[in-house]
């Protein structure tokens, strides 16, 4: 996901909520959902909760016409959220795994003997195949 900004038109509601609570939701992305103490609280939670919503999707839904949800919203704040999709994945924290593989003893002497971590060899030489395969 190279430079990837994304806009989405997004709903907040006050109508079931305490004073000055909001929640917000996105007609396009409907597992994004999230809430706020204020309009600012609310549309900073907002755009997270559409980042992490949309970090694993490898098609991303083009988003309604904003006219068309404040229509459809008429209680409700439209507002466009904007995220941008690269401080999402920097901020996501992945699980390592572990996993075993098989080389050529004299190899794995001269590397051990050589000081090379062989997990990070292993993750900087998988990152570079698959940066190259794309």
């Amino acid at each position: 996901m190279k430079n990837k900004k994304i806009v989405y038109p997004a709903v907040l509601s006050d109508e079931y909520n305490e004073n000055g609570e909001y929640t917000v939701t996105f007609p396009d992305v409907p597992a994004a959902i999230s809430q706020g103490f204020g309009l600012a609280d609310a549309l900073i939670n907002g755009g997270e909760a559409l980042g992490l919503a949309l970090y694993d999707e490898k098609e991303i839904p083009e988003p309604t016409d904003i006219e068309e949800v404040k229509k459809n919203n008429p209680k409700a704040i439209v507002n466009y959220i904007a995220v941008d999709m690269n401080d999402i994945k920097k901020r996501v924290v992945l699980p390592t795994v572990k996993k075993n593989t098989t080389l050529p003893g004299e190899l794995a002497k001269r590397a051990e003997e050589a000081g090379i971590n062989f997990s990070q060899t292993l993750r900087e030489a998988l990152e570079e195949k698959i940066n190259t395969n794309h």
